[in-house]
């Protein structure tokens, strides 16, 4: 990858109230992400900030002022990451995810964090000071060559390794493994890798949308022209039938490891368990019904 186009901005704020129906507000401390997934549904954000740049090939650099009352945020869920990861390689330098967790350290804000990095073990000890942060790793693959032609972030070795620290230390952790790509990712095999070291397992079916639908549609032409057919009747024809079936087999294999399946349930503010919880959020149009309805459930990463 060529070197990211990098600004520092001035922000008015870092936390603003969230539409998610698992948190009450948000936090990016960066607008963009140099991980530069193809599948990324956040690229939607180049409508709203002016970016005529690829996605994935820039990103600001957020300044805010410091929070003045961060005891406000007690109790309530603060998810940091919906549209960036937080922990891009970015953070390394300008430690703005850092920052932010100093300035909420002791408020009683709930933490949720979601990434692709293994950067956060730079932050474990203070994220542990947050009684109740939950982290979650995003895979969707065990394959380093099919992780490596989607995006640029850390291997999966290394999340697992990362999770699997996190997990150890005490801080509820989940394993997300989406986007599931039909025909090409092995979910079982990703359960049984990750069931001993994480609290939680979504699920989350590739939801084509937006301008990456032709990138995922072209990818699939070149590099997996045996699974057009099956992808052209899920992303044209609107058949469901992969995912049913595919929600089906996943009962069944959770059943036979003795973990707990459920769809769309309200995970992220459920009590973490062990062994994990499978939660099933393939049907997005489910967990907008629910949103409407005031009820949690769904995920935004």
């Amino acid at each position: 990858m060529t070197n990211p186009i990098i600004h520092e901005i001035d922000a008015q704020g870092i936390i603003s109230k969230s539409n998610l129906p698992v948190s009450d507000y948000c936090a990016n401390p960066y607008t963009g992400c140099t991980h530069a997934c193809k599948y990324c549904y956040a690229s939607f954000m180049k409508r709203f900030t002016g970016h005529t740049e690829p996605w994935g090939t820039f990103i600001d650099v957020k300044h805010w002022k410091e929070i003045k009352n961060p005891g406000k945020y007690k109790g309530k869920e603060l998810f940091i990451g919906s549209v960036t990861d937080p922990y891009n390689p970015q953070e390394e330098i300008f430690e703005r995810t850092r920052t932010l967790l100093t300035q909420l350290k002791g408020s009683g804000v709930k933490l949720t964090i979601s990434t692709k990095s293994d950067l956060i073990l730079r932050d474990l000890d203070l994220i542990k000071s947050f009684s109740d942060a939950r982290v979650s790793w995003s895979i969707n693959t065990l394959d380093e060559d099919f992780r490596e032609d989607m995006d640029n972030a850390v291997s999966v070795k290394r999340r697992l390794a990362a999770m699997k620290e996190f997990y150890q230390s005490g801080i509820r952790t989940a394993c997300f493994i989406s986007p599931i790509f039909p025909g090409i990712t092995d979910v079982k095999a990703i359960i049984q890798q990750a069931k001993s070291q994480c609290n939680l397992i979504w699920l989350e079916n590739l939801n084509l949308r937006g301008a990456y639908k032709t990138v995922i549609m072209d990818n699939i032409r070149e590099k997996y022209p045996q699974l057009l057919p099956l992808y052209q009747e899920i992303y044209q024809r609107k058949n469901r039938f992969y995912w049913e079936s595919l929600d089906a087999a996943l009962r069944s294999y959770a059943a036979e490891i003795g973990l707990d399946y459920v769809t769309n349930d309200d995970s992220m503010t459920r009590e973490f368990s062990a062994p994990p919880v499978i939660v099933n959020y393939f049907y997005h149009e489910q967990i907008r019904k629910n949103n409407r309805a005031g009820k949690p459930g769904g995920t935004e990463r």
